[in-house]
């Protein structure tokens, strides 16, 4: 005798998307009309800005300045510098992405699409020349170069860091140029602008104020009161005045107490101002980390033996930096943004070379929305790219868990 055999079906679950919209977008009812509302409203959103970008918008102002947007008044002949330091950036992403993967994988595949992309844009040769698109093709090569030259058992690590370091170096002199010669004549900084001063402003200033925050942070904890009261006194003098004020000292009030055979750079002297303004609201931030440390674990480091700086450089610094990551990073997009702040000073930098080409032009002045949005786009894409990093540094870290 045979039965027929019941069909048992497969408990509910909530894995997949459609698991996840389930719970998360159709759990009631309410929650289905909210989603169906704001969908539908992203959705006519979408569609106006489509049709605006894609019809009724005018973006010859970006077109016809694309060299402006991207280095200022740089002379043309020497603009292959700029070429090659991004060309060195783009083989230092690829050896990133070889030793240590995971985020700088990503980076490293997704700047290589985006190069590649803007190699073939459809762009007559009088706005993207066949120069320009030759050197956006050499990014993913060496990107790849660098990936596999990573795979090298003597590649290490740390090495990577120094270099990085070497190559920012390198930029600068390629950038500047060197007196007395034929082959790197020296670039006055007064021509630099755009994207690259971006770049430089926000990279340097980064670069330079992280170190100078946790000396400052160090400094304010110190058993010596000569170093706590200064580095008091410093981190809130600066952090009780906003950058602009410190951009106008810089900028204006100190060439008027130095003699007048003495003229610091003005590019150099708006890195100093952003440099001390971030190293102090750094120094906060590492701060907050330090005390966030356990008094216990200082205790007991020394009762091993270790000195007080291995104390602080192997136990107390990696556990306050681990867990002030959000902090710093967002110190830092903050940073990047506020380097648009140079423009009230006189500096055109991608914001000013904006400003300037819509004021400056009659015939664009009706293009006002579509610069901006460039702008605010390019501001994005970095200032979130930043952000991604930032969560997946934390995830492989494991910060909030326990």
């Amino acid at each position: 005798m045979t039965t027929a055999s019941e069909t048992i079906r497969p408990p509910p679950t909530d894995a997949g998307p459609a698991g996840w919209a389930k719970k998360n977008l159709f759990s009631t009812w309410y929650n289905t009309l909210l989603t169906v509302v704001l969908t539908s409203l992203a959705a006519l959103s979408l569609k106006a800005i489509l049709t605006w970008a894609v019809g009724s918008a005018d973006w010859s102002p970006l077109s016809s300045n694309l060299k402006l947007f991207a280095v200022g008044q740089y002379p043309s002949d020497e603009v292959w510098r700029a070429w090659t330091s991004l060309l060195i950036a783009s083989s230092l992403i690829g050896l990133s992405w070889g030793v240590w993967g995971g985020v700088a994988r990503t980076f490293a595949l997704v700047l290589a699409v985006a190069f590649g992309v803007m190699a073939v844009l459809p762009l007559d040769l009088d706005i993207l020349g066949l120069e320009a698109r030759l050197w956006l093709l050499g990014n993913p090569a060496l990107i790849a170069a660098g990936y596999f030259f990573a795979r090298v058992p003597v590649v290490l690590p740390r090495w990577v860091l120094w270099r990085w370091l070497l190559a920012l170096g390198l930029a600068l002199l390629l950038l500047r140029g060197v007196p007395g010669t034929s082959f790197l004549p020296p670039v006055e900084t007064s021509k630099w602008g755009g994207l690259l001063l971006t770049f430089l402003l926000a990279v340097v200033g980064i670069v330079a104020s992280f170190p100078l925050g946790v000396l400052l942070a160090l400094g304010r904890r110190s058993r010596l009161p000569a170093l706590s009261i200064f580095s008091t006194l410093f981190i809130e003098l600066v952090r009780g005045v906003p950058l602009v004020s410190l951009l106008f000292m810089a900028q204006v009030i100190l060439p008027l107490f130095l003699p007048e055979d003495v003229r610091i750079d003005r590019v150099l002297r708006a890195l100093i101002a952003i440099t001390l303004f971030s190293a102090a609201y750094m120094a906060e931030n590492v701060r907050g980390g330090l005390q966030a440390v356990p008094r216990g674990q200082i205790e007991a480091a020394k009762a091993l033996g270790l000195s007080g700086p291995q104390v602080m450089l192997y136990i107390v610094m990696p556990q306050a930096l681990r867990a002030v990551i959000p902090a710093i990073v967002g110190q830092f997009i903050s940073l990047f943004k506020d380097t648009s702040l140079v423009v009230i000073v006189g500096m055109l930098d991608i914001v000013g070379i904006g400003k300037s080409i819509v004021l400056g032009n009659v015939q664009w002045i009706d293009q006002q929305r579509e610069v901006y949005v460039f702008l605010a786009a390019v501001f994005w894409v970095f200032t979130f790219s930043m952000s991604y990093a930032s969560r997946k540094l934390e995830e492989a870290l494991g910060v909030g868990k326990r």
